[in-house]
């Protein structure tokens, strides 16, 4: 049974205007410090108006979706200290002029790449699954690559950046893809192909190091672990869970498949980035890419095919009624792209849109209704 884990950056905001707040630091002198293995665990990130909650790694479904839910509230119940919240929002509706660096690194990036990291607030969620080393971490990377636009549309949740609506699900890609290292990556070959690469764009002065190898899956730095980084962060925290155990499996059918001599998808990266384009433009709206064949088709055909591909492993790790109803859930009332967009029709103000994702970050994905309510 492969371990997995996921990081989730959430937005500090301002419960009554939604701006974003630049209390990271505040936030994390207040919260209680967490000995090893004794929770959910709380970090900085690029912005101070943003906060990183990493669960711990975990075996079962339900052990994950209890981090996930007492991380959210960690970060909240310290955020309330300083008179903010936390909302899982992958790109912040009301606008925000004057973006705050985190950490002396982070500065260093800031001078560097300018405007891009000076607008650069936006919030992922990144899954980690173990793996039994580099070799094998590389193999996965090689044959997961062209379903990995799929989890972006489950996970779209940022259609408003600076004060308008960019007609994006998620509009977090845009930003995000700015940076040069981001994005889908080729086929590797092998642990040292991995490597190579990866000299080969340290050596060109442009990332500053390692750490801003921004592919949107990668193996960890720090953990045995592969790292797929193309989501934004969920509005609830049951679809954060639902495309965990997804990715989960992912990992495990990519890796049963190099073992059994299966190679990896030939498909361009050029066209792999068309791919991420459908899914960031339109969520599970309307047309994805089918992830075998590459050409237009329905979202929940794209979604199906994805299922179908990695059922065998979530069946055996017992996921499979979580992943299909979550899917089923996300399917039928939409990601948070679209309930953002349902909380601004009420009354035409964002700040609404924050406040509906303020309640709805706090509770589980059936009580749609409940989290749009504004009170």
């Amino acid at each position: 049974m492969r371990t997995f884990g996921v990081e989730e950056e959430l937005l500090i905001a301002d419960p009554i205007d939604g701006m974003p707040l630049p209390l990271a630091a505040g936030i994390l002198d207040l919260a209680p410090q967490q000995g090893e293995g004794d929770g959910p665990s709380l970090k900085s990130e690029f912005k101070q108006e943003q906060v990183e909650v990493n669960s711990r790694p975990c075996t079962t479904a339900a052990g994950l979706r209890q981090e996930i839910q007492l991380g959210r509230a960690l970060a909240d119940k310290a955020a309330r200290t300083v008179g903010a919240r936390v909302a899982a929002l992958a790109t912040p509706p009301v606008f925000h002029a004057t973006p705050t660096l985190g950490n002396q690194r982070y500065a260093t990036m800031g001078h560097e790449f300018g405007l891009i990291a000076r607008e650069q607030i936006t919030c992922g969620f990144h899954v980690h699954v173990s793996i039994e080393s580099p070799e094998e971490g590389v193999a996965v990377l090689d044959r997961m690559r062209h379903w990995l636009p799929v989890l972006l549309a489950l996970s779209a949740n940022s259609p408003y950046w600076m004060g308008v609506d960019t007609g994006f699900a998620s509009y977090r890609t845009q930003i995000w893809n700015r940076w040069p290292t981001a994005g889908p990556m080729d086929v590797f070959g092998s642990a040292e192909g991995y490597r190579g690469v990866l000299r080969e764009l340290l050596k060109t002065g442009v990332p500053l190091d390692e750490g801003m190898i921004y592919f949107d899956a990668r193996l960890s730095r720090g953990q045995p672990t592969v790292e797929l980084r193309i989501a934004d962060v969920c509005l609830y925290a049951e679809d954060a869970l639902t495309i965990a155990v997804v990715a989960r499996a992912l990992v495990e059918t990519s890796a049963r498949h190099w073992r059994e001599g299966v190679p990896p998808s030939d498909v361009l990266t050029s066209v792999l980035r068309m791919s991420n384009w459908r899914a960031s433009r339109y969520g599970v709206n309307e047309q994805l890419l089918q992830p075998e064949e590459l050409v237009p088709c329905p979202a929940a055909d794209a979604v199906g095919a994805l299922l179908r591909h990695v059922g065998p492993a979530l069946a055996e790790m017992g996921d499979l009624a979580v992943a299909r109803a979550g899917v089923a859930a996300i399917l039928r009332r939409g990601t948070g792209e679209r309930l953002q967009r349902h909380a601004y029709s009420r009354r035409l103000r964002l700040a609404d849109v924050v406040s509906a994702a303020i309640a709805s970050t706090h509770q589980d994905g059936e009580r749609t209704d409940a989290g749009l309510m504004l009170r």
